[in-house]
């Protein structure tokens, strides 16, 4: 019990202080509240973590902070009378009882309100009364309201809550034209008939189902046609891929075409299937498209060990180990290796350094490997900027071994942030990149590339505080950007291709996270190259998969849950094809790209698989036709093969995964 009271403290000063809710009266309102009676009791554990949880019914136990904005924004005072919209397991209602005189909730789900009701007593909230009914039509009997807060997305506001608001009343609701992606709208009533609408941004909430809000059964819009015409359709068009090693990828290269960056996505981080057909496209890229580079979702230094080794280049002494940080076994594994030894094999053959394949990492976790890499490269080509360096980056070295802790520093006002000295050391380099380049371009350029990485992984860790959409456009703009200087790197007719999650190559646009405010690395594509970009998305239905329960967990084989029924990943099962490649942007038969084009649920998995909260926390709404141009299906997979940590004896030094 300790452990969970210190939960909840640091999920008040960390999720909700930290994001920049002020209101003390809610802060200790949400420190008394002990939600883990709220949530089913398997799930205890998990009351005080940043995410929505699974309770009965279905339904989901909001993230914390999104309880807490809700509730701030109405501004509940001491003698206030509430309405909640949407009971669900109690918590929300328990929190507004802290803040209110009086809280009138409603509940359309039987079971939740049975469950709500005996909860909220049994713990003693007496302030509290919870009505089975439709939501929508509010609770006339007690109106009006100063505040209502409705926890479910509606296509408007209904009407009736209008009326039972108080004049000087506020309400705030999620409202969408598509259920679950929706904004958060405030009203303030000002008059009898007047009221005052504010746009707080975008947000993802259950359906409110009711006469006023959404049809029961609208949690997805309409198809045009029943699921199992849609798979035979499917299957109809797919092109079955028996051997991954065989397979004719001739069709696939036509549809390429002459496209300057192919991205390649994943529906998760650890699958063999993945890896080996991507590893498969890329060289055929290479031998019968000319590609130049592959850029994957990695840090740029333990990648440029790669790179180093695949081009034949002298070793170097650096004595940190290349892809050590988790998840280790995203790029330490079988599949990444023979993918390494394949390019190296073929620079060998080429025997040209000009027209050697080259291996880059596009991402930024790595701030001080990158660091280190940015003061070694100037101690042999500057000295005096290299004690400059030195003294600069020391403002972030009490965070060398946690950089998070950093961000989470600075945030609390505990200490100050260092953005102005990585910045001036990024622009010291650049106004003296004339001077170094031409002693040796490539060293130059990889060390340039770690400078910026430095400055963008500065911000992003005092970012990742204040929520995900700041830090995740943040990251996929770093990798983009990174990208665009790859290909001023290697010259006007140069071609890469990129190794990342269907979630950042797919494009952002034509899902949920675009209604966030989210864009990603496909995105950005679409807009910089548009037809010379080509977007290949992978999924899977069932299987193994090699991923964590929580960040910094160990390794575990998981078993893939079977697909959503109303997913695009059940439609590609009901196909009863077992691989297969699907065009979609120009497909030989057009109504399959119509068929596949009404919203439905995706899967993606990362690092960290829940499968016992697989809806929320792996499923989101997308149009699978327009986030890419190609859909490869692997129906069973299987994990990925982890290497050690160290090399095999005799293995030489420059092997890029070891020490």
């Amino acid at each position: 019990m300790d452990n969970l009271i210190k939960a909840r403290l640091q999920m008040v000063r960390d999720q909700i202080a930290g994001r920049g809710i002020g209101n003390s009266a809610l802060l200790e309102a949400m420190s008394k509240v002990q939600r883990e009676f709220f949530v089913p009791p398997h799930l205890a554990e998990f009351a005080y973590l940043d995410t929505p949880l699974p309770i009965e019914s279905g339904q989901t136990i909001s993230q914390p902070y999104i309880v807490a904005l809700m509730i701030e924004v109405v501004a509940p005072r001491p003698s206030d009378r509430a309405l909640e919209i949407g009971t669900g397991s109690g918590y929300g209602a328990a929190v507004l009882s802290q803040l209110v005189a009086e809280v009138y909730t409603v509940e359309r789900d039987e079971r939740l309100f049975e469950l709500a009701t005996r909860r909220l007593a049994d713990l003693g909230y007496t302030n509290v009364k919870v009505l089975h009914g439709d939501g929508t039509l509010g609770w006339p009997e007690h109106a009006p309201y100063d505040v209502i807060v409705v926890t479910a997305g509606g296509p408007q506001i209904p009407k009736p809550l209008l009326e039972q608001l108080a004049i000087g009343g506020r309400l705030v609701i999620p409202i969408g034209e598509v259920p679950r992606l929706q904004s958060l709208i405030r009203v303030t009533r000002v008059g009898k008939d007047q009221y005052d609408e504010e746009n707080l941004g975008p947000v993802q909430f259950v359906p409110l189902i009711g006469a006023q809000g959404w049809e029961p059964g609208v949690a997805l819009p309409e198809r045009p046609s029943p699921p199992e015409t849609i798979a035979k359709l499917i299957r109809d068009n797919a092109e079955p891929i028996d051997d991954i090693d065989e397979v004719d990828l001739g069709p696939l290269l036509d549809r390429i075409a002459n496209a300057r960056v192919v991205l390649l996505g994943e529906a998760t981080h650890g699958t063999s299937e993945f890896y080996r057909m991507r590893a498969r496209i890329t060289k055929e890229l290479i031998l019968r498209k000319g590609f130049n580079f592959v850029a994957v979702e990695a840090d740029w230094p333990d990648a440029a060990r790669i790179n180093q080794y695949i081009r034949h280049a002298p070793g170097r002494p650096d004595q940190w180990k290349a892809f050590a940080r988790f998840p280790t076994w995203m790029w330490r594994n079988q599949e990444a290796l023979e993918l390494v030894e394949w390019l190296r094999a073929h620079n060998a053959e080429v025997n040209n350094p000009e027209r050697y394949a080259s291996f880059y990492g596009l991402d930024l976790y790595s701030l001080f490997t990158s660091i280190n890499a940015v003061i070694t490269y100037l101690s042999k080509i500057d000295p005096a900027m290299a004690e400059t360096a030195r003294q600069r980056y020391a403002c972030l070295t009490p965070w060398a071994q946690d950089p998070a802790a950093y961000g989470r520093a600075v945030l609390s006002g505990s200490y100050v942030d260092c953005e102005e000295e990585v910045v001036k050391m990024l622009r010291d380099m650049l106004e003296h990149r004339l001077e170094y380049s031409e002693r040796d371009g490539d060293r130059f350029f990889d060390a340039m590339e770690n400078a910026r990485l430095a400055a963008d992984a500065e911000r992003y860790y005092r970012l990742m505080y204040y929520g995900s959409v700041d830090s995740w456009n943040l990251r996929d703009q770093h990798m983009f950007d990174t990208l665009e200087r790859l290909f001023d790197f290697h010259g006007s007719g140069s071609k890469g291709i990129v190794w990342a999650h269907n979630s950042h190559v797919g494009d952002a646009a034509f899902t949920e996270m675009g209604a966030r405010g989210e864009f990603n690395v496909g995105q950005l594509c679409r807009t910089r190259f548009a037809d010379s970009g080509f977007i290949v998305g992978f999924g899977t239905d069932h299987g193994t998969v090699a991923a964590a329960s929580e960040w910094d967990g160990s390794m575990e084989f998981k078993k893939i849950v079977p697909s959503h029924e109303a997913s695009y990943e059940r439609l590609c099962h009901d196909s009863r094809v077992e691989a297969f490649m699907l065009h979609l942007r120009d497909p030989r038969r057009p109504e399959v790209r119509v068929e596949l084009m009404p919203v439905r649920l995706e899967r993606a998995i990362g690092v960290i698989y829940r499968p016992e909260s697989e809806l929320m926390s792996h499923y989101f709404q997308a149009c699978l036709p327009r986030q890419f141009d190609e859909y490869v299906w692997f129906d069973e997979t299987r994990a990925v093969t982890p290497l050690p940590s160290v090399a095999a004896p005799g293995v030489p030094e420059t092997y890029p995964f070891g020490v």
